[in-house]
């Protein structure tokens, strides 16, 4: 049984005794969004680019958070202290709230923050992962929202192919995974991804921000056909950080191993994260 700490709109719930009515949007239609951060030695790692996100997904679905951002700062310090799990995943859930005719908004969404234990398997970061690709847009993309429709309805076409996880592609243009961001290096080692039509994740964010004088990382259009002579391709989560991808279709990426480029990205992030603040 889970006896952590959750807040639900104005108090903390110990896990086993929290709920929320099956009116809500989130239940009835699937309406809402939300953010997830991790937390390394106590220390929120890109925070403020989550809440960032978080508000600006929040305010696109049309639901009003209600709090501040110092205001809700302060109810994530009291729940990591309620826990005291150092290294922890947060997610921050903003529902579409109880409505009375179960599609109508309600007047107030339902807030929701949980914490539960998560560490970085270094081992599982570094796994050599295949992927399959699926034509499909996804709607809404720039929002983080609570629709994993596809994702889920495609595990058995995952499985089928003998993949780890599905690439989005729309018509021949790449997009993303379900819940990761996609980069290939090309020969001339520039770092590319899609740069329109996705979810802008927050680990994809710091990673264009690198500075390297060997490296160019861009946003750029990037096609299917551009995966034949990618040398390296890899994946971007806050699970997952950089995650090699070195198959796709049945077909290597480079020589079918984790790659240079990709081994300096993932030391790179790693030392930007180290510089995490407290709250």
């Amino acid at each position: 049984m889970n006896n952590n700490f959750v807040f639900i709109n104005d108090a903390f719930f110990q896990a086993e005794h929290s709920a929320i009515l099956i009116k809500d949007l989130s239940v009835q239609r699937g309406y809402g969004i939300f953010d997830f951060f991790k937390t390394v030695n106590s220390k929120p790692v890109f925070l403020d680019d989550h809440l960032d996100r978080f508000y600006y997904s929040a305010a696109q679905m049309h639901l009003q958070v209600g709090l501040s951002r110092s205001q809700l700062k302060e109810i994530l310090a009291e729940l990591m202290k309620r826990n005291n799990l150092p290294d922890s995943g947060i997610r921050i859930t903003l529902t579409g709230g109880y409505s009375e005719d179960g599609y109508n908004l309600a007047e107030k969404p339902n807030l929701i923050i949980t914490q539960n234990s998560f560490t970085s398997n270094q081992q599982a970061i570094n796994k050599e992962i295949k992927l399959v690709t699926y034509n499909y847009q996804r709607q809404l993309s720039h929002i983080k929202t609570l629709d994993y429709l596809t994702a889920i309805w495609l595990q058995p076409y995952i499985k089928e192919h003998a993949a780890e996880d599905v690439l989005y592609h729309n018509n021949g243009a790449l997009r993303e995974c379900p819940r990761a961001n996609f980069f290939l290096v090309t020969a001339a080692n520039e770092v590319l991804t899609a740069g329109e039509s996705i979810l802008k994740g927050i680990t994809r964010k710091n990673i264009l921000n690198l500075v390297q004088t060997d490296i160019l990382v861009a946003e750029r259009a990037i096609t299917l056909d551009d995966l034949a002579t990618a040398k390296e391709a890899f994946i971007t989560s806050t699970t997952k950080n950089i995650m090699p991808v070195t198959s796709i279709d049945g077909k290597n990426i480079g020589n079918g191993t984790i790659g240079p480029v990709t081994s300096k990205l993932q030391e790179l992030l790693r030392q930007k994260a180290s510089t995490a603040t407290g709250i």
